[in-house]
């Protein structure tokens, strides 16, 4: 008797571990609906900060800026009108740089740093406007937030969706090639 139930347990664990598993249906989430509704909000929020900052270099009569077509605007306080030498991809500069917000608060001082061109982290569009400078040129540069920091400010002084301006003055050059 004993055997008895003994194989008809086997048999029926047998059965039951045969079974097909059944594949897990997917779930139904909106991901989709909710990236799309978050990219059309920072567009608009983009596109709000822009306007603002537009309307503030408009209010800056005593300088001419640039726009660049990386998203930020610049001007000139020292060109070189002469030579033609730019910064290069991996080529190593020497920087001198602030941090300002647009009310005029100072959020970092003039620091000096190396930085190797397009290879290294640096704030997004000094990435970009380092390579419009030449030798011995200050620039200062209004940045917009998604261009910055962006949504996560720099952890210290630098807020969230903050617009920064940056004057950097290229101090040297030096080619990975030489």
């Amino acid at each position: 008797m004993k055997r008895k139930i003994v194989v008809f347990i086997f048999v029926v664990l047998a059965a039951i571990s045969c079974k097909e598993p059944e594949a897990r249906r997917p779930k139904q989430q909106g991901t989709t609906n909710f990236y799309k509704e978050v990219i059309k909000e920072n567009k608009k929020l983009n596109a709000l900060e822009k306007e603002r900052l537009e309307q503030w270099i408009a209010k800056d009569t005593l300088k001419q800026y640039n726009i660049s077509p990386n998203g930020f605007w610049y001007t000139y306080v020292k060109k070189d009108s002469v030579s033609s030498v730019t910064p290069q991809f991996e080529d190593v500069v020497l920087v001198s740089y602030d941090v300002v917000a647009m009310n005029g608060e100072t959020l970092y001082t003039t620091k000096q740093r190396s930085y190797k061109v397009d290879k290294e982290d640096f704030i997004p569009a000094l990435q970009d406007g380092i390579k419009l400078m030449k030798k011995g040129e200050t620039i200062t540069f209004v940045i917009p937030s998604y261009r910055a920091f962006g949504v996560t400010g720099d952890g210290n002084k630098i807020a969230v969706n903050q617009p920064i301006q940056s004057t950097v003055t290229l101090i040297d050059i030096k080619s990975e090639k030489q």
